[in-house]
């Protein structure tokens, strides 16, 4: 289904139908249908409400009819409850009798494999042929609390149907019944309006896309939480999130699999270190979509973006009455890599009249027991730290003594938060004692968001603030593109490095001077005109690497060892790589030494170009210290993500070597990008060594492997 489509799929009759058809009802005690059946009666349902199944008879005074045929014209939602063998045949009778939509729960599909995906494709064909709207198959099933209208298998508690004073909730969309339910559940146990619970199972149908594409219109919604397993239409999704943020609603996704790297088999260093799920991360965060590693993160991001539409860019302030936890936090949030500024000279004058001596005004802000007599200091806090221009998100932690002061102290939290927007949570500690639930109530009527684990809190605010300057740095204005419209056409497969050179220069990174000869004469011309001392490297599409076959023969000082070194190049190839043919060897000026980087990027064939920069040479094998980056990744945000490596020491010039050109080196990094835009032919580049020099002499790509498709 392309992504106009699953914007313009009407899921109104699945999720809200007016007359609803339980097919393959059995009338055995306990069985799925008469569940499917109580759950929607006792939900409250009053509409047209069909029953059938083979046995016929009538359940509660409802007559069961014995086959879809005689269901009436136009029936909303059908509740399959038929086996998978018996799927398709129901969705045809379904069509026949002008069904418009489907819940199909049964497994045996395009989980099992080969066999099982052709049946679901079958079972899909058949409702998209016949205008019927199909969930699943494999799906728990929905609830909708804006209508009150859920269907579901198994005995519930129904979850409390959405009220106008609730506000926007939010949205919970997953592939697995189990992680959607326990979100949904965490979220609301602290008073968090859930609007939709919808599980997309296999997704024959309707899946994320077509999920978002109706969310971005609700007005029930404000926010969604994501889990996919599996994302089977990338542009469709990544046309949902786009249109979730021009809607002005955010999204908060959590894919597993980022292990998938270390997995793939490819030809480069890039390749094998951006798998897809790099890939995913990066165009979904390009989308506006915040990612997150873990079900913690996506409950606690999720209710932040419900309640704080507008991420941080700014540092933490913190608010509590433990000096041990102003040390624990400044340890916590240094990998994280969020920052605690000190306080500004203006909050510290409005601060300090009211603080004795020994309690300084500053940020992290520690009030230590005077909270006890003196409330109203938490207000004064907070004022202090959301007036702050360089603060951009608050933590208030605080011990809970005894159930009767933790209300006294949230009052005191809201009276400086009245008009004030910062993103802000309100930890309440010793998170085994249960809160009264007054003050729970008291926290969901007014909006907060509250926890009990600061450790949980700081990094949800770390992961908040890190997708805010993420979506800062896309509103900077894009600099103009080099053209590479005019490059030659490239030939498949993987190219040897004197033609992949050829493409970086036309391109405008630098090379080392040389050319490929074909003869020892010819090389030596060549090493005359560029000068001593000289690199011979053996080139051939088919010799990758050429290192460890002794193609590489570095340092040669004259003729002479230049003629010897001829010999025993072609020596090491015939004993090492027998059967390759030589286009010839490349012939390059020796390069001074300078810092080894590895620049690359890598076409992934659902989410598009992925970029790489990092540590070069043997230690990008060793080490890995890269950042993965989008095609169209601003000029800063290149710099700012060079200074983030773990070796950026090793950039600001380390034991006496100069600092490196690092405005050089993102050059090179956007101009891989662009190519990758440009021209979808190349499947990826690898520059690996890119040397980089001081500021005055920028960058050298020492090799390059390109492969194009």
């Amino acid at each position: 289904m392309t992504a106009a489509a699953a914007r313009n799929l009407d899921l109104k009759p699945l999720l809200a139908p007016r007359s609803v058809a339980i097919i393959g009802l059995s009338t055995k005690p306990g069985s799925a249908g008469l569940v499917v059946l109580h759950n929607l009666v006792r939900a409250g349902f009053d509409g047209a409400l069909h029953l059938v199944g083979r046995s016929g008879g009538e359940v509660d005074g409802r007559p069961v009819r014995a086959a879809v045929a005689e269901l009436p014209d136009g029936v909303d939602l059908a509740i399959l409850l038929v086996p998978s063998d018996a799927v398709l045949d129901t969705i045809r009778a379904c069509v026949a009798r002008g069904v418009r939509s489907a819940v199909c729960f049964a497994s045996g599909f395009a989980e099992m494999g080969d066999d099982g995906r052709a049946r679901q494709q079958q079972i899909a064909d058949a409702a998209r042929a016949g205008g019927l709207t199909l969930l699943g198959p494999n799906t728990i099933g929905f609830f909708n609390s804006v209508d009150g209208f859920h269907v579901a298998m198994v005995e519930l508690d129904l979850p409390p149907r959405l009220q106008p004073q609730d506000g926007p909730g939010v949205a919970v969309v997953a592939q697995s019944g189990g992680i959607g339910v326990h979100i949904a559940a965490s979220l609301r146990a602290r008073g968090v309006p859930v609007s939709y619970v919808l599980t997309t199972g296999n997704e024959a149908q309707v899946g994320l896309a077509e999920v978002l594409g109706f969310l971005q219109a609700d007005a029930s919604t404000r926010s969604v939480v994501v889990y996919a397993e599996q994302i089977r239409s990338a542009p469709g999704v990544l046309a949902g999130f786009a249109g979730m943020r021009a809607a002005g609603k955010g999204v908060v996704l959590l894919h597993p699999g980022r292990s998938e790297g270390a997995q793939a088999a490819t030809s480069s260093h890039t390749g094998a270190l951006a798998g897809n799920h790099a890939g995913m991360r990066l165009a979904a965060g390009r989308a506006g979509v915040l990612v997150v590693d873990s079900l913690e993160e996506a409950i606690d991001l999720g209710q932040l973006l419900l309640r704080f539409p507008q991420p941080p860019v700014g540092g933490l302030g913190l608010i509590t009455a433990s000096g041990a936890l102003c040390g624990i936090a400044l340890d916590y949030l240094e990998p994280l890599g969020l920052e605690m500024p000190p306080m500004s000279a203006a909050q510290v004058e409005q601060l300090r009249p009211q603080l004795p001596v020994f309690t300084p005004p500053r940020n992290p802000l520690d009030l230590g027991t005077l909270i006890g007599p003196r409330p109203e200091l938490i207000s004064l806090g907070v004022v202090a730290e959301q007036d702050d221009p360089a603060i951009g998100s608050l933590l208030v932690s605080l011990p809970m003594p005894s159930p009767q002061i933790a209300p006294v102290w949230l009052d005191a939290y809201l009276r400086g938060m009245e008009g004030r927007t910062k993103p802000a949570i309100f930890v309440m500690q010793n998170e085994d004692v249960p809160l009264p639930p007054a003050m729970l109530e008291r926290a969901a009527r007014s909006g907060l968001v509250v926890m009990r684990s600061p450790e949980r809190a700081l990094r949800a605010l770390a992961s908040f603030t890190r997708f805010g300057r993420l979506c800062a740095q896309w509103q900077q204005p894009a600099a103009a593109a080099p053209s590479f419209a005019a490059l030659p056409a490239l030939p498949a497969g993987t190219l040897p490095e004197w033609r992949g050179k050829a493409v970086l220069k036309a391109a405008g990174i630098a090379i080392p001077p040389g050319a490929l000869a074909g003869t020892v004469d010819e090389a030596v011309a060549e090493a005359a005109r560029i000068g001593w001392p000289v690199v011979l490297k053996a080139q051939a599409s088919a010799l990758a690497h050429k290192t460890e076959a002794g193609g590489v023969l570095l340092n040669l000082a004259d003729e002479a060892q230049l003629r010897q070194a001829w010999q025993q190049l072609h020596d090491n190839i015939r004993c090492h790589a027998p059967g390759v043919q030589l286009d010839g060897v490349l012939v390059e000026t020796m390069a001074a030494r300078g810092l080894e980087l590895v620049v690359g990027a890598v076409r992934d064939a659902q989410w598009g170009p992925v970029l790489m920069v990092g540590l070069g040479g043997i230690w990008v094998e060793a080490l890995g210290d890269v950042c993965l980056l989008s095609p169209d990744t601003p000029h800063d945000a290149i710099v700012a993500s060079l200074r983030a490596l773990k070796a950026a020491r090793l950039l600001q010039g380390f034991r006496g070597a100069p600092p490196v050109d690092l405005d050089a080196v993102a050059r090179v990094v956007a101009t891989v990008g662009a190519l990758m835009l440009q021209r979808p032919e190349i499947a990826e580049i690898d520059i690996n060594p890119l040397l980089a020099y001081g500021s005055d002499r920028g960058v050298l790509a020492l090799d390059a492997l390109v492969v194009v498709q």
